[in-house]
């Protein structure tokens, strides 16, 4: 039966929860000993009763029950415990299996014993030898048996250099001590004891030979400490030794070690401890071997200690130990700090002790745990033992500074002085081949776990530096010949530590069972040690700390440990996002290599053939004649269930197997360099490096299909991964297409080289060619071929986002946002594209030169356009996008017009007509405008939009209506139709041009609406010239002229930066006025129609003033003149001088003389003298004037009659 946190406390708990909270109150001196202990694992089942002995019972004759399993009940073998010594490297187990606890959270972590061991220094004399690991914060201590250990380099040779060592400085006449026929005979009266106090019922046995038993019981403890093999030594040896043992007939307490192993293996675990490496390689078979494992805090001290001492209860006292004194020998100092510490470390509170002489019980004695330091002869001061704790645990912390280095705190017997020794370092000075420490695997196993256990539970970035330290100390502890498996792991782990965006790797659990011993040998040992002589300790130069006597360790306060030195060997884990890359590709590359030679290695051993059976030595071995293909991967395939031995797995280009660990560690390898090269792509084309970011994407990719190469399946995570990369390709071979005038300087980006790169892609050549996305990140190609590849690019990675695999599984809503982006990364591109062939178009027009029609290359041009904006409309209509919809309607729009465009040069200049196709064509135009604007509905959803598409529509009627108006098609179409054609079009011109709303196209919608106005006036005027017949639409069309003349004067003259536009206006105007003087006959009509042409005319005096300005202003460049006015046309001004002249001269004739002709007031006289005036200067001025200063004579002349024709018309 196994249990949790279910030991007995003085309340009678079994909960697990506080086992105590209490605090020892030592009556010798008053001092408050703080002590409390949770149990954290227990293999014990709830405490039983003991058996109270009768008086006078023989401990020396057997019970009934000694050596038999099923004679022990339920609770017997749990409490009884083992004599043997604890393995070398019990707190690895422990620290195993409470991995949570280590590095911070507990400051030491050790037997029982060897805490004991510690505290007891200052008064004992016998000899300490532990072995002290760091890690983070927490020591790890562990006997380190050095006779033991000679003993095996005596059969070995792996330690001559540390035996040399001891013998040089510490024993130079070392030799091994045995155990005296005593020590046995109290062990085997103590069994005994243990056994009667199980079952008191127990009859006892004859024994033939009780020597035999004590003979066994030595052997049992011989084979007890078993010391685990170094990295070159088999590791099965001593497990092997250790079952044989246990196998045969042995003493009692290897019969409770198999009964409390068989517990353990089904107790509950309390952690899953994630591991990238297996099990057997991972704990080397450490286990945690104690029956409770004990959170315990003494003082300010926090330890988790294991323990395998009995613990009986029930009745009146639910937690009590038991021991078995002999009554002839008093109880002495380091006894009962002894018992005091061990019922302290597991909550008891109570010691029953049973006193015998020679084997006789004699009586018992029930003492409480606070009374124990008051005992006779064995009084102690708690408030010492605190302060030797305090000492020792600052001592070690101090000088234990170097994760991974194995520690030697020594003390020889006899003497005061203890030494520190750095074994690491000595071991690295050794000259000799087989010189290892064993401690080195076990101390990297436990490394990594801590690191990837605090990366699993502190994802907070300042916890990166602490598990970064850890993991590049444990990677120097490895070798990669020996452990390929845990070095790729930790530099997997290393790599994962600067990009924690993805799931840590399934890791399998690491199992780990126990077994109980329980040691009562202390006084025996220590009077042994008594009687050896004194080691010689020499003046030792290779010891890094010494206490120079044990007497220190009891003064408060003689040693410190800074609290905080673990943060200066605490590595940082860098803030920029490219050195954090770089980190990462260099891990993710160490780790490839490891896992690439472990396969060659593995791939250079045979391996056996399920079908062929294995040859013995009185057979005949036939040879084989050839090897197949699927030999050969056989020899490199491992098989899938070692214990099936006859399925062999399938194997990669490499020759590894599918499902192996290098397998499973190449795929998380491959996948983090990917995205370590895609973080590197998207920061250089943020900072508009293309050449080096298509360069990052390529190897990107290449590690993506790398990673395809050696997957069965690409998990949903990986597709997205995936179609990311697809779209950073194409939106870098967008803007390549874009920056052509840079490609020189992008192209040395793009062929650069490192030499991990160069590595990197050697490691992924092993698995695959890299070329299935060489196409995507080609730079050799011109700008068209940059298009296509970048539309090829955001296609697939559009197919993989709309995928099924994608769209129904876990993260679909993901990839239906970035399918929508993708899509309108797509629908761009279209439009790029077409745009681009949209441009050949135009230039394919403007190289005719002269030549007619319309040729086949420009009609596979405009397909291929369409084609694109087609595409592209579907894509922005498919994610719901009006602009961008918009915009492609409106490119659309703009190709039809360069088609009809197209076939306006067709036809001779001379004998030009608007064509059926350019009709075609612009209407075509229209219509993509006019569903441009119906898409977007309004011009407060998108005005810039809005307002370009209403511009070109605007635009396109105009253009329409203008060669409609200067190229009618009159041999297909009457006069009047033409004309009610460039009306209509004209008109829905000008519906679109926006006056009212501010923009920076307001002015340019003014020149269009006058220019609109101008040439409707203009065409009604010819129309009113030229009109024959019905007086009805003679008078409509004069009623139209005179109106848009007068609108387009006033829009010209509002612009102010169109002179000759306004002059142009108004003297058509005066003509048009006077034109319809022929058909008045009443002089006094004529009259007044003739002077409201004069006032038309002095409006010109506007347009001069701009002229003239300019005029001026123009040869000194005048730089503050309005340069966004078009630059003035002096042979438009000259033209339209020698229409003025005439006409205002000719106007002033007539006025002179139709006012001659009738009778005139005094103010009628006036006008006219000013009119013969202002003819007679225009007769008189000089025709080869500078224009300067012709207008600025017209500009006084004008001033003349303005002043004139406005007092005559307030009369």
């Amino acid at each position: 039966m196994s249990s949790k946190d279910n030991t007995p406390s003085s309340a009678g708990r079994q909960d697990g929860g506080d086992m105590s909270d209490s605090s020892e109150d030592s009556k010798q001196g008053a001092v408050v000993v703080k002590s409390r202990a949770v149990v954290k694992y227990c293999a014990a089942p709830p405490a039983c009763s003991y058996a109270v002995l009768q008086e006078q019972t023989d401990l020396k004759l057997p019970p009934a029950n000694w050596l038999r399993e099923s004679q022990l009940g339920p609770a017997g073998a749990s409490v009884l415990g083992s004599s043997s010594k604890t393995k070398p490297f019990s707190s690895f187990g422990m620290a195993y299996d409470f991995i949570d606890c280590i590095g911070d959270g507990v400051d030491v972590v050790s037997d029982s014993e060897n805490i004991k061991k510690l505290l007891k220094i200052p008064y004992s004399k016998s000899h300490v030898s532990l072995a002290v690991h760091r890690v983070g914060r927490t020591l790890l201590l562990d006997e380190l048996d050095v006779q033991e250990l000679f003993m095996r380099s005596s059969q070995t040779g792996d330690w001559t250099w540390l035996k040399e060592f001891y013998q040089r400085l510490i024993d130079q006449k070392w030799q091994r001590k045995k155990k005296s026929k005593e020590h046995w005979y109290q062990k085997a009266i103590l069994s005994k004891f243990l056994y009667y106090s199980i079952n008191g019922n127990g009859a006892a046995e004859p024994v033939s030979d009780t020597e035999e038993a004590e003979e066994d019981c030595g052997k049992v403890e011989d084979c007890g400490l078993s010391w685990p093999a170094t990295f070159n030594s088999s590791a099965s040896h001593c497990g092997e030794h250790t079952s044989s043992k246990e196998e045969g007939p042995g003493f009692s307490f290897a019969l409770a070690d198999v009964a409390v192993a068989s517990d353990v293996a089904s107790a509950p675990k309390e952690q899953n401890l994630p591991t990238l490496f297996d099990e057997g390689e991972s704990s080397q078979g450490l286990k945690n071997d104690f029956v409770r494992n004990i959170m315990w805090t003494f003082e300010d001290i926090h330890m988790l200690v294991g323990s395998n001492m009995p613990i009986f209860g029930g009745g009146r006292y639910p937690a009590v130990s038991l021991r078995l004194r002999d009554n002839n020998k008093p109880i002495n100092i380091l006894t009962g700090m002894d018992y005091w510490l061990d019922n302290l470390m597991c909550n008891v509170p109570e010691l029953v002790m049973c006193f015998h002489v020679n084997g006789i019980v004699q009586k018992y004695e029930m003492i409480k745990t606070e009374d124990i330091p008051d005992l006779e002869n064995s009084t102690f001061s708690t408030r010492v033992v605190k302060d030797i704790a305090q000492n020792i645990l600052s001592f070690l912390k101090s000088n234990c500074t170097k994760e991974g280095h194995t520690y030697w705190l020594f003390k020889a017997s006899g003497s005061d002085i203890v030494k520190l020794y750095d074994l690491t370092t000595l071991c690295e000075e050794a000259t000799e081949e087989k010189c290892q420490n064993p401690f080195t695997l076990p101390v990297a196993v436990l490394l990594y776990r801590v690191a990837s256990n605090m990366m699993l539970k502190n994802q907070n970035r300042k916890h990166y530096g602490t598990i970064r330290t850890l993991l590049l100390n444990c990677v120097k502890l490895l070798d990669e010949e020996r452990h390929p498996q845990m070095m790729a792991s930790a530099n997997y782990m290393l790599a994962e530590l600067f990009q924690l965006d993805e799931e840590g790797v399934a890791c399998e659990e690491g199992g780990g069972g126990s077994e109980d011993s329980y040691s009562e040998e202390e006084e025996d040992e220590e009077e042994e040690e008594e009687e050896e002589a004194v080691g010689g300790a020499p003046d030792d130069s290779k010891a890094i700390a010494v206490i120079k006597s044990v007497g220190e360790l009891s003064v408060p306060e003689k040693y410190t440990s800074t609290n905080n030195m673990r943060s200066s060997s605490v590595l940082p884990v860098s803030q920029d996002k490219e050195e954090r890359c770089r980190h990462v590709l260099n891990y993710v590359l160490k780790g490839l290599q490891v896992v690439d030679s472990s396969i060659k290695r593995e791939g250079e051993l045979p391996a056996a053939d399920p079908h062929t059976p294995i040859p013995l030595k009185y057979t005949h071995t036939p040879v084989p004649q050839s090897t197949s293909t699927a030999d050969s991967q056989t020899n490199v395939s491992k098989l899938l269930d070692t214990g099936s031995g006859v399925e062999v797995r399938r194997v990669t280009r490499s020759g590894m197997a599918v499902g192996s660990w290098q397998h499973r560690l190449k795929m998380q390898l491959f996948l983090k360099a990917s995205r370590a090269f895609y973080v590197l792509a998207d920061a250089a084309n943020n900072l508009l490096k293309y050449g080096r970011a298509l360069r990052y994407v390529k190897l990107a990719l290449q590690c993506h299909d790398a990673y395809c190469s050696i997957s069965s399946c690409l998990s949903p995570r990986v597709l997205l991964f995936h179609s990311q990369c697809l779209c950073l390709c194409g939106d870098l071979q967008l803007m390549l297409a874009h920056n052509s005038a840079h490609r020189p300087a992008h192209l040395e980006e793009y062929l650069y080289q490192t030499q991990d790169d160069q590595e990197l892609l050697h490691c992924l050549h092993r698995e695959s060619s890299c070329q299935a996305f060489s196409v995507a990140t080609d730079l050799s190609g011109d700008c068209e071929y940059q298009l296509l590849v970048s539309s090829k690019c955001y296609e697939a990675a559009h197919e993989l986002l709309t995928s099924e695999a994608l769209m129904s599984g876990p993260l679909a809503e993901v990839a239906e946002q970035q399918g929508a982006h993708t899509c309108k990364r797509l629908g761009n591109i279209r439009n790029e594209l077409g745009v681009f062939y949209m441009n050949q178009a135009a230039t394919l027009q403007t190289e005719k030169e002269g030549r007619r029609g319309v040729c086949v290359a420009e009609q596979d041009v405009w397909k291929r356009s369409f084609s694109c904006f087609e595409k592209g409309l579907q894509d922005f209509t498919a994610i719901r996008d009006p602009a961008n919809a918009a915009l492609l309607l409106c490119n659309m729009g703009r190709l039809m017009r360069i088609c009809a465009q197209a076939h306006s040069q067709s036809d001779e200049p001379a004998h030009r007509e608007f064509s059926p196709e350019e009709a075609l064509y612009y209407n075509k135009a229209v219509d993509y405008y006019t569903r441009a604007l119906s898409v977007l509905g309004t011009r407060g959803s998108h005005a810039t939009v809005w307002d370009s598409v209403n511009w070109e529509l605007s635009t396109t009627y105009f253009t329409l209506a203008t060669l409609l108006q200067d190229h009618a098609p009159l041999s297909r179409k009457a006069q009047e139709q033409v004309e009610r054609e460039v009306t209509e079009a004209m008109l829905k011109s000008l519906r679109f041009c926006d006056l009212d709303t501010p923009s920076p196209r307001q002015p340019l919608y003014q020149y269009r609406a006058a220019t609109i106005h101008h040439r409707l006036a203009s065409m009604y005027h010819s129309c009113y010239r030229n009109q024959v017949g019905s007086e009805v639409a003679r008078k409509q069309h004069r009623l139209e002229a005179e109106l848009h003349y007068s609108q387009a004067s006033a829009l010209f003259l509002s612009l102010g930066h169109a002179p000759c536009e306004l002059l142009r206006t108004l003297l058509e105007r005066v003509a048009f006025i006077q034109f319809t003087t022929s058909g008045q006959s009443s002089p006094a009509v004529k009259l007044k129609t003739l002077t409201g042409a004069l006032e038309v005319m002095c409006d010109t005096h506007h347009a001069f003033s701009r002229i003239h300005k300019e005029l001026q202003v123009a040869p000194l460049e005048d730089a503050s003149s309005d340069d966004s006015a078009p630059e003035l046309n002096r042979e438009e001004v000259m033209r339209l001088i020698g229409v003025f002249e005439p006409s205002l001269s000719f106007l002033l004739l007539q006025l002179i003389k139709l006012s001659s002709k009738r009778k005139s007031s005094g103010q009628d006289e006036e006008s006219v003298c000013v009119y013969r005036q202002v003819y007679s200067s225009l007769l008189r001025a000089e025709k080869e004037a500078p224009l300067v200063e012709r207008i600025a004579l017209y500009l006084q002349l004008l001033e003349q009659l303005t002043g004139n024709t406005s007092t005559h018309t307030k009369e």
